[in-house]
């Protein structure tokens, strides 16, 4: 297939651009096979729009005399209007615009034809591998754990990667018929491994107990293995209890006290990624709603439910959190699939209870192992956005609620992340459309089969060069080994403005105050150094004063204390 099919009008000249808080633009439209681009080039003043297909989720036309507007709906919540001359023309670009930004096959996505015009010295993909993140922990780990390959081939687990870490004291046999008890064969693995006290999180997806409470041993024994003797663990299941009966009925279900007898089950309810799309567009058409006063605008934020959303994230993961580091007990974590909801809570109580979660670097590899590794499908979670009109059904804001819930906690502790927060709405972004192929399909077999890390490049790749990491650095950061408890509490919780409101609305007074918080930052930096360098100016002074007799020794003068 060729992209040329689907472009019927390559260029049109003198098309208008009106965004929110920019000036019009005009210039020339060119439609490629990846990206819309409008240029203006006139008396030295270059301004261009760049804007891939991808990140188009839906759009709507209007014509209006002999001219026809365009209006783009983007994934990133960014509405724009493009003002055609003509109205065959203004057709014609819809009908592109509407057939490239839905194209299925992966291998013509813009990731495969990116070349980057920057020197790549770090590469993302090999940045945060299995094996380096069992070396990164393998001073801490105890002898108990592992690393297998019994997924090599990806038959065990799709949603798997090739190497996961496990039990050391369970051979690989066992872990394949336990992989056969859980639903789509993900079995627990390692999630996090608490420093302090020798705890962990382990994740998996529900088992398949069945209504006749099926049981398999080989599952106990592998879900025991991380329990000493005498010691019991919590499963945290994050669906209701009515919905994990039903979900007995169909075949799953969840583990029987009988012979899981050493775990104590919690169900800590949140809702499925359907609820969570509807709740998505509703907020954004509320933060698009200026016209409302403010009671109805609050009652169209209230019922839209995702601050509701937000608090039952950070609650579950608080609970997880809870149990590892108060009460010293390892913790597993799964609802129906195991790669929403579950990674989502892992995810966030690694945050709480890990400094190093916090930090770029460490929240990259959370990302990777846990997210990426862990098999959550971005391809279909991110393929419809709040504007979507035509749903698939597996579209849903996973991984945005994750974001948002590390905006909320960031907001709480604002020193103790060194990132800010366009690194989260960076993330965001790319998640959804990018030139990277970091979030490219569902899991780890997919992106082996598409040979994705062979021929795209990583985000990280990108992120990590010290020209570009400096714009997300917080400048108020303070590393803080603490764990830190996120407050659930409603006051506590907040509209991420910049975020949803982006496009819509500027904040100056936000804006100026962060900026003069930096100024006084660096001020602050500056004056400390200064002081330190008139300290040893003047130790050297004395010293020099001493050495030619000009002053007396400490020892001399009576009352006097060497420094």
């Amino acid at each position: 297939m060729e992209f040329a099919e689907f472009i019927r009008t390559p260029r049109v000249e003198k098309v208008t651009l009106y965004r929110a808080n920019t000036p019009p633009l005009e210039g020339t439209l060119c439609v490629t096979g990846h990206h819309l681009i409008l240029s203006r080039r006139q008396d030295d003043d270059e301004e261009e729009l760049w804007l891939l297909h991808r990140n188009i989720d839906s759009f709507e036309k209007k014509l209006t005399g002999s001219v026809g507007t365009l209006t783009l709906k983007c994934k990133d919540f960014h509405i724009m209007h493009l003002e055609i001359p003509s109205i065959d023309d203004c057709f014609n670009v819809a009908a592109s615009v509407e057939q490239l930004s839905n194209v299925d096959n992966i291998n013509l996505s813009y990731p495969f034809f990116f070349r980057p015009m920057f020197d790549i010295f770090e590469d993302g993909w090999q940045a945060y591998t299995v094996e380096s993140e069992f070396n990164r922990l393998q001073k801490y780990l105890s002898a108990d754990w592992r690393i297998s390959s019994l997924n090599r081939t990806f038959e065990v687990c799709s949603g798997y990667p090739h190497l996961v870490i496990v039990p050391k004291s369970v051979d690989d046999e066992t872990i394949v018929r336990a992989a056969g008890f859980r639903q789509n064969g993900r079995f627990p693995v390692l999630s996090y491994y608490h420093k302090d006290n020798s705890m962990v999180i382990m994740r998996c997806s529900q088992p398949l107990s069945g209504p006749n409470n099926k049981r398999c041993k080989e599952d106990e024994r592998l879900v025991n293995a991380v329990l000493g003797i005498g010691r019991r663990g919590y499963i945290l299941d994050t669906r209701s209890p009515t919905t994990a009966k039903l979900a007995t009925a169909k075949g799953g279900g969840v583990e029987p006290e009988a012979h899981y007898s050493q775990w104590r089950r919690i169900h800590q309810s949140m809702e499925r990624y359907q609820i969570l799309h509807e709740s998505i567009i509703k907020l954004v058409e509320a933060c698009y709603d200026v016209n409302c006063g403010m009671d109805k605008w609050l009652s169209k934020l209230d019922s839209s439910g995702w601050l509701t959303h937000v608090k039952d994230a950070l609650t579950c993961a608080c609970v997880a959190a809870q149990c590892v580091d108060k009460e010293g007990a390892s913790v597993l974590v799964h609802g129906s699939e195991g790669a929403d909801s579950t990674v989502l809570v892992t995810s966030l109580a690694q945050l709480i209870l890990d400094p190093d979660c916090r930090t770029v670097r460490g929240l990259e590899a959370l990302i990777e192992r846990e997210w990426l590794h862990g098999g959550h499908p971005f391809a279909d979670r991110c393929s419809k956005s709040a504007f979507a009109t035509s749903r698939q059904r597996m579209e849903s804001p996973v991984f945005l609620l994750f974001l948002d819930s590390i905006w909320q906690i960031w907001t709480q502790f604002p020193c103790s992340f060194e990132f800010n927060e366009d690194f989260l709405i960076m993330l965001f972004k790319h998640a959804y459309a990018s030139q990277f192929g970091t979030f490219l399909c569902n899991n780890e077999r997919d992106r082996a089969v598409y040979q994705v890390k062979d021929k795209t490049v990583s985000l990280w790749s990108y992120i990590n060069r010290p020209e570009v990491l400096t714009k997300f650095l917080n400048a108020l950061y303070d590393p803080n080994a603490s764990v830190i408890w996120p407050s659930v509490a409603p006051q506590s919780l907040q509209l991420w403005t910049g975020l949803y409101q982006q496009w819509q609305k500027y904040h100056p007074v936000q804006r100026e105050v962060w900026d003069e918080i930096v100024k006084i930052k660096e001020t602050d930096k500056e004056a400390k150094s200064r002081v330190v360098k008139l300290r040893k100016h003047l130790v050297n002074l004395e010293r020099e004063a001493l050495d030619n007799g000009l002053i007396p020794a400490p020892n001399q003068v009576p009352g006097a204390h060497a420094y």
